[in-house]
């Protein structure tokens, strides 16, 4: 049994289309609306409408950049690829103060790459455990089917069916990681067909996802038929109106505002006393450097060396680095000037032979 051939291809989230048709606006089954983000701007120019799929997101970033309604501005770049090229975005809220163009993109990419499972066909993957499928959020077991053959090679390799509202899993017996897991959006066509290991459940998918043709036996016939029309009644259903697994909660306006932190420019005390030249900002912002200035001697280096610019000294060029003097603490700063008063009268005692008051009365001497 064949799908629609409406319902055959999902490119709403894996194709980037411009100019579309008002129908190929309408939403898709399955696909919701989480968020409405009004006066937002293009400002990268690109006329016309356009529909982003998040499978052709590579990167989501916040960069400034220069709005013609706002200026300069924090805006939303997103970086895409589809098939061989690449297109960047960018995207600026008018809305002043607003946070919602960020948080409401980044959180639903997220989600979405998050939840790809629903979506794609997944082979050798971690899903099985002690031979239980490990259900996605939103994900129902509807049944369970043993002693399913897999005929993907001659001798067939034994294994077991997981039918869920989301997908067909079905993994080996002796080795969980062999396994497939292949969501009903992506199946082309579920029949029952005859194989040279007799009847078998023939599963064949979309071109997205490879075209595989796969083959299952289950034995008896009866339990073949009969699970073959169960998966063909779920095909029909849910690739219709599939589960995509992207869930979204939209904050209140409120609690959004606080998801953008602010840059507030500190309360620093400057110490014009002690200023320092930037030597290397002063001599790299020269604009043309292709003739040198006029020599001149220098009594330091007794050599005649280039003139130095306006504003700075030979001494500047030597002293490259920053000064690093910091303000000492006012505690340690009189503890050393009490060392040095102490140094000064000791100085000044060994420099007078008379010795002093104190020093009479020490050694006993009468005044």
């Amino acid at each position: 049994m064949s799908r629609p051939y409406a319902m055959e291809l999902l490119w709403q989230d894996r194709e980037i289309r411009f100019d579309l048709e008002l129908r190929l606006l309408n939403l898709r089954p399955g696909e919701k609306v989480v968020d409405r983000l009004d006066l937002v701007e293009d400002t990268k120019g690109n006329n016309g409408d356009k529909a982003i799929g998040y499978n052709c997101v590579l990167c989501i970033t916040i960069k400034p950049t220069h709005s013609k309604q706002r200026g300069n501005v924090e805006a939303l770049f997103v970086l895409t690829k589809f098939g061989q090229t690449r297109f960047e975005f960018i995207f600026t809220s008018l809305e002043t103060g607003s946070p919602r163009l960020f948080s409401s993109v980044m959180a639903v990419h997220r989600s979405y790459e998050s939840s790809r499972a629903y979506r794609d066909l997944k082979l050798r993957t971690a899903i099985i455990a002690d031979k239980r499928l490990k259900l996605l959020p939103q994900e129902e077991l509807l049944s369970e089917v043993t002693g399913v053959w897999n005929l993907s090679s001659d001798q067939g390799n034994l294994g077991t069916f997981c039918v869920t509202n989301v997908r067909l899993v079905w993994f080996a017996t002796m080795n969980e990681a062999f396994n497939i897991s292949v969501p009903y959006m992506q199946m082309k066509s579920v029949r029952i067909k005859d194989s040279k290991f007799g009847l078998a459940l023939v599963v064949e998918t979309i071109a997205q996802s490879g075209g595989y043709v796969l083959g299952f036996r289950i034995d008896p016939a009866d339990k073949l038929k009969s699970v073959a029309q169960e998966l063909q009644s779920l095909q029909r259903v849910y690739s219709s109106d599939p589960v995509l697994g992207v869930q979204f909660d939209r904050l209140p306006e409120e609690e959004t505002r606080g998801l953008l932190v602010e840059q507030e420019q500190d309360d620093l005390e400057m110490d014009e006393g002690d200023e320092q030249k930037d030597v290397f900002a002063a001599y790299l912002s020269d604009g043309d450097k292709s003739v040198d200035r006029e020599p001149v001697f220098s009594p330091e280096l007794e050599l005649a060396v280039e003139s130095v610019k306006d504003g700075f000294t030979l001494q500047d060029l030597w002293a490259v680095l920053p000064d690093t003097k910091q303000k000492k603490p006012e505690q340690q700063q009189q503890q050393e000037e009490k060392e040095q008063q102490r140094w000064q009268e000791q100085q000044e005692s060994e420099a007078d032979p008379e010795p002093r008051q104190s020093q009479r009365e020490e050694l006993g001497e009468s005044s």
